[in-house]
């Protein structure tokens, strides 16, 4: 009897529950969003604000950077970005579909290429253009001046990726599209070209934005060509005004001039994307 009573006990105690996924997760949030808070109220309370607003933030050393910040800077490195993105995305299309052709040869040489320009530092690319190509061609003059070096160092390096992303859209596309292509009396050249490019670049077109974004980065790398005072990018332009003003404001207004320019990409390339997910499902 005894023991009957025990366990008709111990059913009737209620059971000891641990908090459930939803509480957990619950939880985790908020010790989550309590370090990040303590984390920003720590670095709000501890900075020196004052001298950084004498360093990083001097109006008046600012407003001198206007208008030859946005007309010549700028614009500068609008030009060397889209140059280089032109120029790589030619190159990556060719590459690419050497890296899809039946020929050995054709995929053993964009097989080289890719790995080499995508394991090198983008900074070693710039700098054997500037140095190298002179040496190995005496005499022989880069078509555009700087704008052409630096479009080639540039397109050098993203047509490594882009042929990689273009190969990949390319394969996405269903076989059938080139089958039924074929069927109808299309060469293989022809339906490539009329067929499966347009499909593919509708589903790499947000990659390809976002190395945009990174060759617009990259463009700071043209400083080790050499440039003249009229050919100055962003990130030269900030840097000699500050040596000249012994003061980092002009660095800071260069990096906003950046994020004008990345920040809206960036949001296109979300949205580009989230439509292209929709369109998939």
């Amino acid at each position: 009897m005894t023991g009957k009573s025990d366990t008709a006990d111990l059913q009737l105690q209620p059971r000891k529950q641990g908090l459930s996924r939803r509480q957990r997760r619950r939880l985790s949030q908020g010790v989550q969003y309590a370090v990040f808070a303590a984390v920003v109220i720590a670095f709000a309370v501890t900075a020196d604000w004052g001298r950084l607003k004498n360093q990083f933030a001097q109006w008046s050393i600012a407003k001198q950077m206007f208008p030859d910040v946005i007309t010549l800077a700028l614009k500068n490195t609008v030009l060397y970005t889209l140059s280089g993105f032109v120029f790589g995305l030619v190159l990556g299309m060719v590459v690419a579909l050497m890296r899809l052709s039946s020929v050995g040869p054709y995929r053993w040489l964009a097989g080289i290429y890719i790995e080499i320009f995508r394991g090198l530092p983008a900074l070693l690319i710039f700098i054997f253009v500037g140095v190298a190509v002179p040496l190995a061609f005496p005499g022989t003059e880069i078509v555009g001046g700087t704008y052409g070096k630096v479009a080639l160092a540039l397109g050098l390096v993203s047509a490594a990726y882009m042929a990689e992303t273009i190969r990949a859209g390319i394969q996405a596309v269903p076989r059938g599209q080139l089958e039924a292509a074929r069927s109808l009396g299309f060469s293989q050249a022809r339906a490539m070209v009329s067929i499966i490019v347009p499909q593919a670049f509708r589903i790499i077109l947000p990659p390809l934005t976002n190395e945009l974004v990174l060759l617009f980065k990259d463009s700071s790398l043209v400083l080790f060509l050499g440039v003249t005072l009229e050919e100055r990018e962003l990130s030269k332009y900030g840097r000699d005004l500050a040596s000249t003003t012994a003061n980092s404001t002009p660095i800071l207004v260069a990096g906003l001039c950046y994020l004008l320019v990345t920040i809206p990409l960036s949001f296109v390339v979300r949205r580009m994307e989230t439509k292209t997910g929709e369109a998939v499902r």
